[in-house]
């Protein structure tokens, strides 16, 4: 299988939700002065998010379809390698 270009349909990201979503306790009464404040803490990670590549989630499954059928090669080491290299090695 051969890796040509970088499809960019969009995929909207989901809030999180269920047990693992954060909670946020406020007094009673205060609900308005906590909200913004959670807003205002929020608001660098939501403009990070934004700023990030939307990606195609078939085209991600293609990729992980062939991968598991063999079809695209896999060098653990060279993987590895390139992990090293960006995070700094400490060896």
């Amino acid at each position: 299988m051969k890796l040509t270009g970088v499809s960019t349909s969009s995929v909207p990201a989901a809030a999180p939700s269920g047990p693992a979503a954060p909670a946020v306790a406020a007094p009673l009464g205060s609900a308005a002065p906590a909200m913004a404040l959670e807003s205002a803490l929020l608001e660098p990670a939501q403009t990070a998010l934004h700023a990030l590549p939307n990606f195609d989630a078939a085209r991600v499954a293609e990729l992980r379809d062939a991968l598991s059928k063999g079809e695209l090669p896999f060098d653990a080491g060279r993987l590895a390698g390139l992990i090293q290299r960006f995070h700094g090695s400490k060896a």
